[in-house]
């Protein structure tokens, strides 16, 4: 069950133990990861097969795959072509992955692929440097509104959740989007460095990237997107409570291959629940500050058919698409 390794970045095969069921044992399953090592994604994939390990739901072999590039879009890429019918062949991926294929005018179809299970999300921030003079998140909207140009913004990839955040806060703001200089960056701690040496005035990421930054005085996070604030950041407004009607969220889900064999599918969607209600996994998600997102099976077909129609209009909104 290997999936072909095309631009790997890392692989790493974990033999787990004996198998779930005595007398039913599973093959080991291929896990694609369409970053590099040590992301949110490489995070979701790996945690959560060490909480099924944990909690006895699947204890069998796990080869991980990573295969990052053009916001997933590489390795699902692979994926599809290589992986099509197989049993026990998964793919992490997230709401960046929606957007980036239009973005890059993908050939990855998410409709053909067998809907798991939706595990987390993951509310963004966006932060300015400690020490700048700019304090709440309406006086970063002003200094956009007065020379848009020259704010720059530092995120994540073109056409991901952070730069849809910053969209749809420009367009809440009146700010036009195309004005906007939206800088990627690689990671959350390269655009904090690029906020703390000035090259960013301001970056936005998810909350587990920037808090540990903030914790050493180096961020000062304005505002948050989640509809209300967060436990870990009882002190940041949100976007709403700051006059933006913006809410978004970087959910993150498990796919398995296109024309997954639908007894193999029904398998996987009912060892993900299980997972959902193991205290395994209510401890990573505690750990990593993550929250629970959970949503299974064809429910999350129909939210993803959802996603790629809200966030294309999202794209074409901010005139980022066509």
């Amino acid at each position: 069950m290997n999936i072909k390794k095309i631009a790997v970045l890392g692989a790493v095969s974990v033999m787990l133990g004996a198998g779930l069921h005595a007398t039913n044992a599973a093959a080991d399953v291929s896990v694609m990861i369409p970053a590099g090592p040590g992301g949110g994604w490489d995070g979701t994939g790996r945690q959560a097969f060490g909480a099924m390990n944990a909690a006895g739901i699947y204890t069998d072999g796990v080869s991980f795959t990573n295969t990052g590039g053009a916001g997933g879009t590489i390795g699902l890429a692979a994926f599809q072509n290589s992986e099509k019918g197989k049993a026990d062949a998964l793919a992490v991926f997230g709401a960046i992955t929606v957007g980036s294929i239009m973005l890059n005018s993908s050939p990855i179809d998410l409709s053909t692929y067998t809907p798991i299970a939706r595990l987390t999300a993951e509310h963004l921030v966006i932060a300015v440097d400690s020490r700048s003079e700019i304090q709440t998140l309406e006086q970063l909207v002003t200094a956009l509104k007065e020379n848009t140009g020259a704010v720059p913004v530092g995120g994540g990839s073109a056409g991901g959740v952070d730069h849809i955040a910053l969209a749809l806060l420009a367009q809440a703001a009146d700010i036009p989007v195309a004005d906007l200089n939206y800088i990627p960056q690689t990671s959350g701690a390269e655009t904090v460095t690029g906020i703390v040496n000035g090259t960013l005035v301001a970056g936005i990421s998810g909350i587990s990237e920037f808090v540990p930054f903030e914790e050493q005085d180096r961020i000062r996070i304005l505002g948050i997107t989640s509809a209300e604030r967060h436990a870990s950041l009882p002190d940041v407004a949100t976007f709403k409570e700051a006059g933006f009607d913006v809410e978004i969220a970087n959910w993150r889900g498990i796919l398995g291959a296109p024309d997954m064999p639908a007894d193999n599918a029904a398998e996987w969607v009912a060892r993900f629940d299980a997972l959902n209600d193991s205290d395994a996994w209510a401890q990573v998600l505690q750990t990593q500050g993550w929250d629970g997102f959970y949503l299974s099976g064809p429910a999350f077909g129909d939210f993803i058919a959802a996603e790629n129609e809200r966030i294309g209009d999202i794209l074409k909104g901010a005139g980022l698409i066509e």
